[in-house]
């Protein structure tokens, strides 16, 4: 089955696009990535996706329909380059809301728009069922950990949050959100209108702040135990107060930031001995933070080839689009904390 998966992360970089195809083979599910592709967002569209969750609920609807519409103009646009037509496409769709502890999850990007305006098949919304069974609705990306890459002995993901899966003792998959991770380092960035910390040139020239970064390892969220998940209004209210009054220099702040987030991975790495970890997202691109991380844990980093860095998690909802089509849980309890295991995912017929 071909599947386009598409991923839109909380650090706002852009729409990740990833044709893909699986089969079921010998008892073990295959895939490959036959092509892929981000669009970068806008600043337009990076304000209007920032500023979702501040507006009326009108003003929602209408971003979950404009932005379904920009979606799927993406994807006409990159298939039109193809040869290949997906059979269904899976969207995560945009995060605004995530709030599991009040039994709600919400990405725009309606499923119906897409499935209209492409002509193609869509799942979306693969979250909420999660979170009605009581879970936290994340993380998903592990399901795909464990039948794609389950050689590793963890796979960690340095997005707008940086989260982990792996085996426990007894052969379940574990998973949480570690921290926040380039949504506080682009934060910092973009105070002074850059996109980011290029390889974590900035933040390597800058001076930790000791004093603030015991502040932000002291977090009580990372001494939290089990199904655990972050969304923008934690980072907003436990981790932004910190940075509001400001450290004078740019540098010093990302020093501070890079250095916390080094911290509270490497400390999970040691935590669990792990033998190796496959690491992607775009925190992989920074040098710096690597580096930090491999200088506090015995564990080996392994970062893979770009398309796999850049795509990933593209590519694991590509894949839990494919289960869901074909009825096979996608969703696990033992990760979320949900009652039971699901088969996450709406679904809109295309034409």
């Amino acid at each position: 089955m071909l599947v386009l998966g598409l991923m839109s992360g909380t650090s706002l970089d852009g729409l990740d696009m990833a044709l893909c195809e699986f089969d079921w083979l010998n008892n073990t599910y295959t895939y490959k990535v036959l092509k892929a592709q981000t669009v970068g967002y806008s600043r337009q569209w990076k304000q209007r996706l920032a500023a979702s969750k501040d507006g009326s609920a009108q003003n929602y609807f209408e971003n979950d329909a404009r932005y379904a519409r920009y979606v799927a103009a993406q994807i006409n646009e990159f298939l039109s380059a193809t040869s290949f037509k997906p059979h269904i496409i899976a969207s995560h769709g945009h995060t605004i809301f995530h709030q599991p502890k009040l039994g709600f999850t919400t990405q725009i990007g309606s499923g119906a728009v897409i499935a209209a305006e492409t002509g193609i098949t869509t799942v979306c919304d693969f979250r909420i069922l999660d979170v009605a069974l009581g879970g936290q609705g994340a993380p998903l990306v592990p399901f795909g950990d464990k039948h794609l890459f389950g050689s590793y002995s963890a796979c960690l993901n340095i997005g707008g949050i940086a989260n982990i899966s792996l085996e426990d003792e007894r052969g379940g998959r574990i998973a949480y959100d570690i921290c926040e991770a380039n949504m506080l380092l682009n934060y910092l960035a973009e105070t002074n209108d850059l996109a980011f910390d290029a390889g974590g040139q900035l933040a390597r020239s800058g001076k930790a702040d000791k004093d603030l970064l015991a502040k932000l390892n002291a977090l009580s969220y990372y001494s939290h135990a089990g199904a655990k998940s972050l969304g923008r209004e934690w980072f907003e209210a436990q981790v932004l107060p910190f940075f509001k009054d400001g450290i004078p220099y740019l540098n010093d702040a990302l020093a501070t930031a890079t250095e916390h987030v080094a911290n509270v991975i490497a400390n999970d790495l040691e935590k669990y001995a792990l033998k190796n970890v496959l690491v992607t997202g775009g925190g992989a691109f920074n040098e710096f933070l690597i580096e930090r991380i491999k200088a506090q844990t015995r564990c080996e980093i392994i970062i893979p080839e770009p398309l796999i860095v850049n795509f990933k998690e593209a590519l694991i909802f590509a894949f839990l689009g494919y289960l869901r089509i074909h009825q096979q849980a996608n969703t696990l309890a033992t990760v979320t904390g949900a009652k039971k295991d699901s088969i996450g995912g709406a679904v809109y017929l295309g034409g």
